[in-house]
């Protein structure tokens, strides 16, 4: 039964979102309403068989915040693989770096989102005019 198993995702979807760690509080500051360079960023966002916790659709981009759990999980590694082969770039932090340093991860997912979404160079001088 497909419904019943997007339904189920949904409802998990929605408890993450109620249950979120203070890393993931912090970043969500700065990411919702589009905050950080005008991109639109969702929390706990399904993609698949798997909840992200971030992900922004028009830069293919999904942010995953990790605890101390996740350290050499083959588990992360697996679901990376098939997020990646849905089209989507995965950046992972720890959750102490939110914490800690935010700038930092902060400019690192804007790197992301430059190469997702490079601004138009202007053509050199005179190139592509008509005389």
């Amino acid at each position: 039964m497909p419904g019943a198993k997007r339904k189920g995702t949904t409802q998990q979807a929605r408890r993450l979102r109620r249950d979120t760690t203070e890393a993931e509080k912090k970043l969500w500051k700065v990411l919702r309403a589009n905050q950080l360079s005008g991109a639109k960023f969702r929390r706990q966002f399904p993609v698949g068989p798997y909840i992200t916790d971030f992900a922004c659709w028009e830069a293919r981009l999904i942010i995953e915040l990790d605890g101390g759990q996740h350290a050499d999980s083959k588990t992360d590694a697996h679901r990376t693989r098939y997020l990646e082969g849905k089209g989507f770039r995965v950046i992972r932090f720890w959750n102490n770096e939110v914490l800690e340093n935010l700038e930092g991860v902060l400019s690192q997912i804007q790197i992301v989102l430059i190469e997702a979404h490079p601004s138009p160079q202007p053509s050199p001088e005179g190139e592509g005019e008509k005389e």
